[in-house]
This record gives C-alpha cells, structure tokens and sequence, in this order.
C-alpha cells in the first residue's frame, strides 16, 4: 500500500494507526512535515515545499531519501505530481489529508480521481480521512463489501448523466435507473447484505463510504 500524505491537517495517531512493516509513505508538500512529526519514516517527498519552513525543508531533505523538488509555478498541482509517480508502482494507493483546508485544493483533488489515467488504473485509488473514503467508478460492474466501520454509501454522478444505475444488497435498491448531475437520490444509503452490487452504463460515479464522526 502507498499512503500519500497532503498538507491537509491530519490526526497524527490516525496516521500512525494505518503504519505496517510493507506501508510506503509519501509525503506530499507539507504532508511531509506532517509524517514526520507523527514519527513515521517517509520514503519519497514530492511538492515545491512553499508550505514550509526553510529549516523545515533542510530537516525533510536529511532525512528523507528521494525528495523530488517541483518549481512553484507549474502546471500539475504537487499530489498530482505524486500520485503520477505511484501509479507507476502498480500498487493500492491511498490519499490522506486531501480532504481539509482549501476547498480548491479538494476540489481539484476530487478531479485527480476522474482523470482518465486514474480511471482506468486497475489498482485501489481512494482519498480517505478518518470519517470517509472516497473513490471513483467508471461504468462496469463492481462489488463492495460491507464495513461496520463506515456504515453509510453514497453515490454521486461526476458526469452529466449516469445511465442504467442498479444497486443491490442495500437499504435502498435501484434498477436500471438513469443518475443525473445534481440530483441526492444516491446519497445516504447502506449495505445491508455482506457484499453490495453496483453497475451502470454509462458516466463516471464518486462513491463514499462514510460514517458520523464519533
């Protein structure tokens, strides 16, 4: 599993809860800062390091081995940067601290899921935080499994239109139903049965998993 770590806060227990011997750590711009204050060994850093201080940034560079340093003004954001790179690495990727802070940068984190290189990846990519976890389904067939932990499903279309929607093994089931861009009838459901199906047609859905904040 590779764990990239934005410059979101984060709960540093939390972090240190997801830790095993096989994890690799990324830090993403200040989300470095943010692993090692947690006392978690970072493996890559990636960003143009505007978010920290330069003694913070000489610390990062003694102590973690590849940090990959991107001018401040370029084109990609610094977590798309780092999520190029681990998509090379043909490995389940989860992204943290990518969901606090700046709505923009959210935003645009939610649109790093819907790129096609993303999409098409056939490994796990999800942004997750301590109350969600989020990911992108393009049209196909898909099984999840049910999680006590994050009891709540939800399904947003990301395109205009998402046709022929069947959900089974939740509360509230659908055939063939057609999900437009802005609607909430997708919001707010759970699995009821050990595995849940998903399929549709056409578009691209945002499915969370969510749960309340204890």
């Amino acid at each position: 599993m590779i764990y990239l770590v934005g410059g979101a806060d984060v709960n540093k227990q939390w972090l240190k809860s997801l830790d095993h011997k096989n994890a690799i750590w990324v830090g993403v711009d200040r989300g470095t800062q943010t692993l090692l204050d947690a006392g978690i060994r970072v493996d890559r850093a990636f960003g143009d390091f505007d978010s920290v201080s330069a003694v913070e940034l000489e610390f990062i560079r003694s102590v973690v081995q590849s940090v990959e340093t991107a001018n401040a003004e370029k084109n990609e954001t610094d977590l798309e940067l780092a999520l190029n790179w681990a998509i090379e690495q043909q490995s389940d990727i989860k992204i943290l601290g990518a969901t606090g802070g700046r709505l923009d940068h959210f935003m645009g984190n939610l649109q790093l899921l819907s790129s096609e290189k993303a999409l098409n990846y056939t490994r796990l990519i999800e942004i997750e935080d301590e109350q969600n976890r989020i990911r992108m389904l393009k049209a196909g067939k898909w099984k999840v499994e049910n999680c006590e932990d994050f009891q709540y499903l939800s399904f947003i279309p990301m395109t205009n239109e998402v046709e022929g929607l069947s959900l089974t093994g939740v509360k509230y089931t659908l055939t063939n139903y057609n999900a437009v861009f802005g609607s909430t009838r997708t919001i707010s459901n759970e699995i009821i049965e050990p595995i849940a199906s998903i399929s549709f047609s056409t578009g691209i859905l945002m499915m969370v998993r969510s749960k309340d904040k204890s």
